[in-house]
């Protein structure tokens, strides 16, 4: 919301909304005013439950000119809208999806909310440039790279809880992907992670760093930006000879294996989640920092 909000002060035809969900998601563009019936002049359109009219309108607004719309609703009801977003990835129409309550961390609404498989089915998804920001910074460069002329859709996928700020840095998500953690010399083992589960990351590599495993972690937003890059930044992120990669997501492990390789390990969630605290479900479904270690430790033991 306040990365949103100060863009929208310099950009006067950013207009949209969310699916009656603007004080959970953060989108209400603070005094853009609202649209209605007899006036059109305001930024914020109060859409209703209707995601997939939602969707529709957008590529409507999109496809006329003169502005960038953008959306907002819980990541789980991207299966709601789908239809509508993938039309406007055939046409390439330039919108902003912003998708919340990315992951099972939501916690107590259970699976009927809870995002398991969506991930992976938007990643599949051509012509959509999906990114999960691992915090304040990432989520700034994210908007930076939606709100440039002629590039959509693009999907920004958002936590519900809070995230720690993972430090000032040249937060490489145009690369898609960036060394965030580093070892000196050739790391024995790499994290990669996105979203929440990067100070997650951090956290793992400390421990193994204090067992004296050199240990790199990678943030890795956005799939289809990484591949863009040449082979020579591909391999300096994420060198062929180290083997030993975990990859950290809450989501399913599908198209991990990519990245981590036949001899890594994807740990995230291939089954629905639950109704229960973050913290709890954190620590059943293994999404702590001494899990990762262990298993990470495991890895190199065998690797």
């Amino acid at each position: 919301g306040t990365v949103m909000n100060a863009i929208a002060a310099g950009l006067p035809e950013l207009v949209g909304g969310s699916a009656d969900l603007d004080p959970a998601t953060k989108t209400y563009l603070k005094g853009g005013g609202d649209f209605q019936a007899e006036s059109f002049a305001g930024r914020n359109i109060h859409f209703g439950v209707r995601e997939h009219a939602m969707a529709a309108a957008m590529n409507g607004i999109a496809l006329h000119g003169g502005l960038l719309p953008f959306s907002a609703t819980f990541f789980n009801f991207v299966d709601y809208l789908k239809p509508a977003l993938r039309l406007g990835c055939i046409n390439k129409i330039r919108s902003i999806y912003v998708f919340t309550h990315d992951s099972v961390f939501l916690g107590e609404d259970g699976p009927t909310h809870q995002p398991v498989e969506q991930l992976a089915m938007l990643r599949a998804t051509p012509n959509c440039q999906v990114v999960r920001p691992a915090d304040a910074l990432e989520t700034l460069e994210a908007w930076k790279l939606a709100i440039q002329p002629a590039t959509g859709p693009w999907a920004l996928i958002l936590s519900r809880q809070k995230v720690p700020f993972l430090g000032a840095r040249d937060a490489a998500v145009d690369k898609g992907g960036y060394i965030l953690v580093d070892s000196d010399g050739t790391p024995d083992i790499i994290l990669i992670a996105t979203g929440s589960e990067v100070s997650l990351a951090v956290d793992a590599a400390q421990i193994l760093a204090g067992k004296g495993t050199k240990t790199r972690v990678v943030s890795l937003p956005c799939w289809s930006l990484f591949e863009a890059q040449d082979q020579a930044y591909r391999d300096r992120v994420l060198p062929p000879d180290v083997k030993a990669r975990v990859s950290i997501e809450a989501g399913a492990t599908m198209g991990w294996s990519h990245y981590v390789g036949d001899r890594g390990i994807a740990i995230g969630i291939d089954h629905f989640g639950t109704s229960a605290p973050a913290p709890a479900i954190a620590k059943e479904y293994g999404f702590t920092p001494e899990h990762v270690a262990g298993v990470a430790a495991g890895l190199l033991s065998s690797v």
